[in-house]
């Protein structure tokens, strides 16, 4: 279907907005309007058609819309919590968004059993969850009016999304408490370090993948590091900017094949390595 390219298009859009100039109040409006654009330009080519076969169906509202729809419900959350942030203390900054990143998690225990179906990637009631015909009224809407279309929503597809916003949401949250709580700490008079004559030369994704894998293992420091310091060592060691490497994580995380792409390439690597020295 068309939406393929949409979607292209929509990611597309999205990278330049996230990684031009301008603050968080400014990209959130921006990327109000982008993903409003782009969920009404998919509304008009899904609804009142039909798919190829149902698993097309469910592909499509289990994976496809909740991508773009997450990111209307994530900027309107956004806007909504900074605009209302304290410009006072830190100690009240950090009182404020933690009582956000509360909230968050309340949702997921308030509907535990669907997100527990969602995350172990569960697929057995996808046929009551994510075919058009099933909606379920009790479900809040959001105030987003075009949900109410029944050609394009889905009993669930709308949780999915809100899921993933709220994913994004606490990564953002906590890395702004992180910030805060590290500027309440002393500064350390640490000696300056020689500038490193490495180079990263693969993707920062990759070195993201990589990044969270060690500290995942606890293998440096015992595990006490966190991933601010760890990434800010990658950094300066290889020369490189990471950028928001909480969101590109939340990336990761959804990938639909492996999720350990550039893991598995490098045992892959390793392996042909060994046996190539074997022979």
């Amino acid at each position: 279907m068309k939406y393929q390219k949409l979607l292209s298009e929509f990611e597309a859009q999205l990278d330049t907005l996230e990684s031009g100039n301008g603050d968080v109040l400014f990209k959130a409006e921006k990327g109000i309007v982008l993903v409003e654009k782009s969920i009404r330009k998919l509304q008009k080519q899904i609804a009142g058609k039909t798919f190829g076969c149902q698993a097309d169906e469910i592909y499509f509202f289990k994976h496809v819309k909740p991508q773009i729809f997450s990111k209307l419900i994530y900027y309107v959350k956004l806007f909504n919590i900074e605009s209302k942030r304290p410009r006072g203390k830190n100690p009240a900054q950090i009182k404020y968004l933690q009582y956000q990143i509360d909230k968050f998690q309340t949702f997921f225990n308030d509907n535990l059993e669907f997100y527990n179906y969602y995350r172990r990637g569960a697929m057995s009631l996808d046929e009551r969850y994510f075919v058009r015909g099933n909606r379920d009224l009790r479900l809040p809407l959001e105030s987003f009016h075009f949900l109410i279309d029944d050609q394009f929503s889905t009993c669930q597809d709308g949780t999915v999304a809100t899921i993933m916003a709220y994913d994004m949401l606490i990564v953002y949250l906590r890395k702004e408490v992180d910030d805060l709580n590290n500027s309440l700490e002393p500064q350390k008079n640490t000696p300056m370090e020689k500038p490193s004559k490495l180079f990263w030369t693969g993707s920062k994704t990759d070195l993201i993948e990589l990044l969270y894998a060690l500290h995942a293992s606890s293998s440096i420091n015992s595990g006490t590091v966190d991933i601010k310091e760890l990434a800010s060592h990658f950094e300066h060691f290889y020369n490189v900017d990471l950028g928001n490497y909480y969101h590109t994580f939340i990336d990761i995380r959804s990938r639909k094949s492996s999720k350990t792409r550039f893991l598995d390439k490098l045992i892959e690597m390793l392996n042909q390595r060994m046996d190539s020295l074997d022979e």
